[in-house]
């Protein structure tokens, strides 16, 4: 039996592994705030495209029969929309606020804002768009 003595030893050493968690962890650092960001992004490209709907619907509505609806169920059950969308932020259909007509003569729901009480990216807060 021979044994060889000059046999490299296979594997990585304690300071080759360091080195390669530290660039890993220094890579991360930089994806992961731009990854948090463009999850913002996109939520908030999702607010802004339901809100459209919905007071699209609302403006139809209104055409088609001289009055507001009465609420977001109304607007599913007479088909302008299939269903009432959720807030992307509050991952709810219920937390919509609907807002009366500035008339006080009319009943029923003008407009629609978000139920989230944070700041967009731009400063607004997403209840006022």
């Amino acid at each position: 039996m021979a044994i060889h003595k000059n046999r490299k030893q296979q594997g990585f050493t304690l300071i080759e592994l360091l080195v390669v968690m530290a660039i890993v962890a220094t890579l991360l650092s930089i994806v992961a705030p731009r990854y948090f960001n463009s999850l913002d992004k996109a939520k908030e490209a999702v607010l802004r495209q339901d809100l459209g709907i919905m007071r699209n619907a609302i403006d139809q509505f209104y055409s088609d029969f001289g009055k507001y609806p009465m609420d977001l169920v109304e607007l599913v059950d007479k088909r302008y929309m299939r269903s009432i969308p959720k807030d992307p932020f509050t991952d709810s259909d219920k937390t919509w606020i609907e807002v009366p007509p500035k008339n006080l003569t009319e009943a029923g729901v003008y407009d629609v804002h978000s139920g989230y009480n944070g700041r967009a990216i731009d400063g607004t807060f997403y209840e006022e768009w």
